[in-house]
């Protein structure tokens, strides 16, 4: 399988090549030429695989130029049973009290070392970038945003790899003390934490505006690992597919092809919904993808009306689901580039419209969202989120982290007689006890291995929303 650009100004590479650039060198994003197609008999197939073989199964189809027994390397060490804490890896644990016209469950995606359903592809991409660069001999300085979750995912996944330095941008006072404490107390000579005066998108455009220089790029060897990179995305198709299987293991075999279920998925960057989006695109039966929104409701606007407009860093809120807190989402041109009929000029000039005029009109494809798509949306706020926390503790004994309320909250909205609704679940509550405690009352323990985390000395550079400063700090520490 080779990979394309959505700007159109990239030569077709091979996945390895792609994992090593993040952004395409034209600016867009890189996409797959096409996405492989399933029968229900080869995902059938696929039901007693371990989460470890499942993911080289389907990342099989992606990265085809990796051998596959290298491949199975690979998703064994990054899926190994001492990295996560459940045995399954990903469990499905149904909410009682939800059934009502359908049953809803959490799917279980923050099992691993920093807590977040960001570890799923960070521990493969992690994995994979060592392999590619010591396939190729070179080394790669890492560049990202993250809002509060991205950031201490990646540092755990490439802390102390040989040839990879990271510099992870996030914005002052917007993160939890839990993540600060996450990635701020990492000592690896390889991790770097910049935290940038203003708000995630601050810290998105600075990378944007340093991944587009492709000279600077290329001087430096940067790359990405913020879900505009393609092996995030890719990483994450693998628990779609997971969630489905465990989902359908108790329906009537003659019953399971093309059972369908739906998934609701907190979302501010959607990269996490686009990769359900591809799944359902190979195949997958799955009837609904609603993205539920916290007050930064950009991505909801734009599925309720057509209008994609982006707000300033002034006009988005801090929330009390800070790692959504986004307001112009990078994945979404993937998405735009699908609905443009995967044509390059159509999605420059969409977003060249959107420099012009600070928004992109695309009502005249509403009417495919839902249709052609499946998607749906919601918005939820913070009194939402504290009274949906309270409701679930109170009928299943399970507390559930704000980001993960935002999804409940609006897949209560969306619940449809026999389809199953899935949550994909965000981050473990601990990492939120303030919020928790306001809405149960209960106080959250730090979970054993992370004992004393907010105790560790933190090591941070803070720095201004300056390109400049930020180009020198890279190029006196690159590897």
């Amino acid at each position: 399988m080779k990979y394309i650009s959505t700007r159109g100004g990239m030569e077709a590479a091979p996945y390895s090549a792609v994992l090593l650039e993040g952004l395409a060198t034209d600016g867009g994003l890189v996409v797959p030429e096409s996405l492989p197609q399933l029968s229900a008999a080869q995902v059938e197939g696929w039901r007693s695989l371990s989460y470890p073989e499942l993911a080289t199964e389907i990342l099989g189809l992606f990265a085809t130029d990796i051998p596959r027994d290298e491949l199975a390397e690979l998703c064994r060490a990054a899926y190994a049973p001492d990295r996560f804490v459940s045995e399954r890896i990903v469990p499905l644990v149904p909410l009682a009290g939800e059934q009502g016209p359908g049953e809803i469950a959490l799917v279980g995606l923050s099992e691993g070392p920093t807590l977040a359903f960001k570890d799923m592809a960070m521990q493969f991409l992690g994995q994979a970038l060592e392999y590619v660069l010591a396939k190729s001999d070179r080394t790669l300085n890492i560049i990202g945003a993250t809002s509060g979750d991205t950031g201490s995912a990646a540092e755990y996944a490439l802390r102390g790899k040989d040839g990879i330095a990271v510099f992870m941008l996030s914005p002052q006072g917007r993160m939890s003390a839990f993540q600060r404490a996450q990635m701020y107390s990492l000592t690896d000579g390889n991790i770097h934490n910049i935290a940038i005066a203003g708000v995630f998108d601050d810290c998105q455009n600075l990378v944007k505006k340093l991944s587009g220089d492709l000279e600077y790029k290329r001087e430096h060897n940067l790359g990405t690992v913020n879900s505009i990179n393609l092996g995030r995305i890719s990483a994450q198709i693998v628990y779609y597919f997971w969630a489905w299987l465990r989902q359908t293991d108790a329906v009537p075999a003659a019953e399971r092809a093309g059972y369908e279920v739906s998934f609701t998925i907190p979302s501010g960057n959607f990269g996490n919904i686009l990769s359900g989006h591809f799944a359902r695109s190979m195949g997958l039966p799955i009837r609904r993808l609603v993205l539920a929104a916290n007050e930064n409701n950009v991505l909801d606007e734009f599925f309720r009306t057509g209008i994609y407009a982006p707000r300033s860093a002034a006009a988005t809120f801090a929330t009390s689901s800070p790692s959504m807190d986004i307001s112009k989402a990078s994945n979404l041109e993937r998405f735009v580039f699908e609905l443009l009929g995967r044509d390059p000029q159509r999605l420059s000039a969409a977003w060249d419209e959107l420099e012009r005029t600070g928004q992109i009109d695309l009502r005249a494809e509403l009417p495919r969202f839902e249709t052609e798509f499946g998607f749906q949306s919601g918005t939820s706020t913070h009194a939402d989120r504290l009274a949906t926390i309270r409701s679930v503790f109170e009928t299943s004994e399970i507390i559930i982290d704000p980001h993960t309320a935002d999804g409940v909250k609006v897949a209560r909205e969306f619940v449809e007689p026999g389809v199953p609704m899935l949550v994909l679940e965000t981050a473990k509550p601990a990492k939120f006890p303030e919020v928790v405690f306001d809405a149960t009352g209960q106080q959250i323990g730090m979970p054993e291995h992370l004992a004393g985390l907010l105790d560790l000395p933190q090591r941070v550079t803070d720095m201004p929303d300056d390109e400049q400063q930020l180009r020198s700090f890279i190029a006196e520490r690159a590897v």
